[in-house]
C-alpha cells in the first residue's frame, strides 16, 4: 500500500511540532484530533488555541482531510510565530524600560545630591551671615559654574553678603566696617590738656 501522507505533511507550512492523536468513533468513523505546539512561544495565551477535531469516515479523511487543516495549520503556526516576536519586542521592550528607569533614578539621585549640597552651601553661608561673618559667607555661597541653573540666586547672595562687608565712606572709597564711634574719631586726633581742664 502506498500513501502519499507524510509528503502532503511535509508540504504543510508550519513551525513547531504537530501532533496527530486518532481514535475509532462510532460505527466506522474516525476521530481526529490535530494539535500544534511551538515550544518556541513563551506566551501561554498559545495554551488557549484549542486543537482541531475531525468525525469523519475513512474515505473522506482520504478526500479531504489535508484541505481541512492547511488553512487552519498556517493560522495557527502564523499565530504563534507572531505571538512569540511580541514576546520577544515586549521583553526589549521591558528591558529598554529598566534601562530607562534606572537612568532616571541616577539622573534623580544625582539632582537630589546636588541639590543638597547646594542648600547645605548656602544654608551655611546663612549660619555665617548671622554670626557677622560676611567675607566667610560670601566664600561659602556656591560657584556659579558650578550650579548654572541656580545663577540669579547665587548672584544676588553674593552681592548682598558684599554689601554688608564693604561699606562706603563720605570719600567714595570703600571701608571695612566701623571700628570706632563718631566721639572717638574726632578726639582721637586733639590731646585732651589736662592742665586746660584744671583751670
Amino acid at each position: 500500500m502506498n500513501t502519499n501522507f507524510f509528503n502532503q505533511i511535509q508540504q504543510l507550512d508550519f513551525t513547531g511540532v504537530l501532533q496527530l492523536n486518532i481514535s475509532k468513533g462510532i460505527e466506522s468513523n474516525l476521530i481526529v484530533t490535530v494539535l500544534l505546539n511551538n515550544e518556541q512561544c513563551g506566551d501561554s495565551a498559545k495554551n488557549g488555541i484549542p486543537p482541531l477535531t475531525f468525525n469523519a469516515t475513512p474515505q473522506e479523511f482520504d478526500e479531504g482531510f489535508f484541505e481541512q487543516i492547511t488553512t487552519p495549520i498556517q493560522k495557527v503556526s502564523g499565530l504563534m510565530v507572531d505571538m512569540e516576536k511580541f514576546q520577544k519586542q515586549l521583553d526589549e521592550a521591558k528591558a529598554q524600560s529598566a534601562i530607562e528607569k534606572a537612568k532616571t533614578e541616577k539622573e534623580k539621585k544625582e539632582k537630589e545630591a546636588k541639590d543638597k549640597k547646594f542648600k547645605d552651601a548656602m544654608a551655611k553661608a546663612d549660619e555665617l551671615e548671622k554670626e557677622g561673618k560676611f567675607r566667610e559667607a560670601w566664600i561659602k555661597v556656591p560657584d556659579i559654574t558650578e550650579f548654572p541653573e541656580k545663577a540669579d540666586e547665587i548672584r544676588k547672595r553674593k552681592i548682598s553678603l558684599s554689601d554688608k562687608f564693604a561699606t562706603p565712606s563720605l570719600f567714595g572709597a570703600t571701608e571695612e566696617a566701623p571700628h570706632e564711634s563718631p566721639e572717638e574719631a574726632v578726639t582721637a586726633d586733639y590731646p585732651i590738656d589736662e592742665a586746660d581742664e584744671e583751670e
